[in-house]
């Protein structure tokens, strides 16, 4: 196997992944419908497998669902949006992608929602997290421009952070060239403008490589409830990417971080169809991956190629289509984001956590 300081994060991808890549891209609702190749963790029987695809085990409920009902404190007898019991969620492997583990709804609804609130709501206004904008704009947060909106105080327990999804949504936020960029509102970036933002080790897309100086605090709660399903990775740095139905993720494989821990991918929203090549990289799979899907990356798919060449319209679970409608579940103070009601129906959100060096690994 590979070892990661010998690969090339900058390497452009096989022809068969290029290939298989355009293919899905431009391929019509229908067809993606139609093609029996492409795998859907949530439709598989564990009776009877697809080919190629194995049970590797049966992750344990009782192994999960306590830090699931850490993370969610309303989680708890909730049934409106799914009893978290103490049922073991089977994990899937295939033959061809050494070290792949695939788990369908590994997230109940409960916990994504939570997480949602509090990446988007929290994280994305913490000053340390970069996003795809701060090299163009000066970004600006709320509160910082004479715009007063209310606190989310549901967001977790003594926090003031204001959420972008309260802020005004006419709010301009100004590029550092305005020869080059044009000003963008609040309103523009949530919706659209925003593509990617980091938790932790600050990742930057445009060198492919992790900066020198020390990298903000991973949060704890997100890294514990992670623990919880993956205790084999420390969360150390993530990046959460954010699509619409025309957006789409190129063939690239993970090779900046120092060690070789697996990746953990967590998907919310509508569904992805995720590509990941084969051991010998002269093909790859196609995988659905719907909400509350995750995939953990070891062994020698730690290094595959891999993207997502389509978001398909339409498949949000309906109990998730109305985000942000709140802050937390139940919460009784909904109403502070009905301008966004229904965001989260056009969008994907992909949570990707990474372990960026050996330390800390053995404590």
């Amino acid at each position: 196997m590979a070892h990661i300081k010998e690969l090339n994060a900058h390497e452009r991808p096989p022809e068969a992944i290029r290939h298989r890549y355009k293919e899905i891209q431009k391929a019509t609702l229908s067809e993606i419908e139609l093609d029996k190749k492409i795998i859907d963790l949530q439709a598989i029987d564990p009776d009877k497998l697809p080919s190629g695809i194995s049970l590797a085990q049966w992750m344990s409920g009782e192994q999960v669902q306590p830090g699931f009902h850490q993370f969610v404190r309303a989680y708890k007898g909730n049934q409106e949006h799914g009893d978290p019991s103490n049922k073991d969620i089977p994990v899937y492997t295939h033959r061809s992608v050494s070290g792949l583990q695939m788990i369908p709804s590994l997230l109940p609804p409960a916990v994504q929602i939570e997480l949602l609130s509090r990446l988007l709501h929290r994280d994305l206004s913490n000053m340390e997290h970069q996003t795809n904008l701060h090299l163009h704009y000066n970004i600006t947060y709320p509160g910082q421009a004479g715009n007063s909106p209310t606190k989310c105080d549901n967001i977790s327990e003594g926090s003031d952070v204001l959420s972008f999804f309260e802020d005004n949504p006419a709010r301009v936020i100004y590029p550092k060239d305005p020869d080059v960029h044009k000003p963008l509102t609040v309103q523009q970036i949530l919706n659209r403008k925003l593509r990617w933002a980091t938790l932790g080790g600050q990742y930057n897309w445009t060198t492919k490589e992790y900066p020198m100086e020390r990298p903000p605090a991973f949060p704890d709660d997100v890294a514990n409830v992670l623990h919880a399903a993956f205790p084999q990775t420390e969360a150390q740095a993530a990046i959460v990417n954010f699509y619409s139905p025309r957006d789409t993720l190129s063939p690239h494989r993970d090779v900046s971080e120092e060690c070789d821990v697996g990746l953990i991918s967590v998907s919310f929203g509508c569904d992805g169809l995720f590509l990941i090549s084969h051991d010998d990289g002269k093909g790859c799979e196609i995988v659905r991956l719907r909400s509350g899907d995750a995939v953990y990356m070891d062994g020698t798919s730690r290094f595959a190629w891999h993207a997502v060449p389509r978001i398909i319209p339409g498949t949000c679970p309906e109990w998730l289509a109305d985000w942000p409608g709140s802050c937390a579940v139940d919460d009784p103070d909904a109403s502070k984001y009905d301008r966004w009601k229904g965001w989260m129906s056009g969008k994907r959100v992909n949570l990707n956590i990474r372990q960026m060096t050996v330390m800390n690994t053995q404590s």
